[in-house]
């Protein structure tokens, strides 16, 4: 299989998409201190890293869902992204709402009509997890087969991967948290005092103990 996570990594330091600032942490939605942030937007405003990523996207969907009939995008983030794969893959498209509609059809599931379908689910990023299981568990409901997941990148945080593993859901993400702390050390974008701020707060983002390396 082909290994994308240093080069992705790499992009998405590049563009400025990730941002690791362990002296000046930023404050997630949930009160976390957490010395990276991530806006994985910013790729769709720059056509080489959007063509570079999306085709990795699209390699890999070949590579680990092979039998994939329709790509499926997390709303609103994952909808560009699944719909350039899909065009990429020549395969249906459509995306999940976060709630029904409440007007018209009341439509939940927009695009392609995924009952008994095999689908794969576009997610630029996974933290915990819990946004895009409840979308794979709407298509579930619909009666679509979910393969799995297919993510531009992933914090690899122990709470999204437990949640992945009880709903015996796979991901599979171009980079993640490991990889891009390593390039962006290796290319100097931190320092090694930095560096190991940022694995101190991998092992588990609830203990702010980190800030003090």
């Amino acid at each position: 299989m082909t290994d994308f996570r240093e080069d992705i990594a790499k992009v998405l330091l590049d563009i400025q998409a990730v941002f690791l600032r362990p002296s000046e942490p930023f404050t997630w939605a949930s009160g976390i201190k957490s010395p990276i942030y991530c806006d994985n937007r910013l790729i769709l405003g720059n056509v080489n890293a959007r063509v570079y990523v999306e085709t990795a996207l699209s390699k890999m969907i070949q590579e680990n869902y092979p039998d994939v009939e329709v790509i499926m995008g997390t709303s609103t983030a994952g909808i560009p992204h699944a719909a350039y794969v899909s065009d990429l893959l020549d395969l249906p498209m459509g995306y999940v709402r976060a709630k029904s509609k409440d007007h018209g059809r009341q439509n939940q599931i927009e695009g392609a009509d995924p009952k008994g379908k095999k689908v794969v689910v576009i997610e630029d990023l996974i933290s915990t997890a819990g946004s895009v299981l409840e979308v794979c568990d709407v298509l579930k409901e619909e009666g679509a087969i979910v393969l799995g997941i297919a993510s531009i990148f992933t914090y690899n945080l122990q709470k999204g991967l437990d949640r992945l593993a009880n709903a015996s859901i796979i991901n599979h993400s171009l980079s993640n948290f490991e990889a891009l702390a390593k390039v962006a050390l290796t290319n100097n974008y931190i320092s090694e005092q930095e560096y190991k701020k940022v694995l101190k707060f991998r092992e588990n983002p609830d203990d702010s103990s980190w800030l003090d390396i």
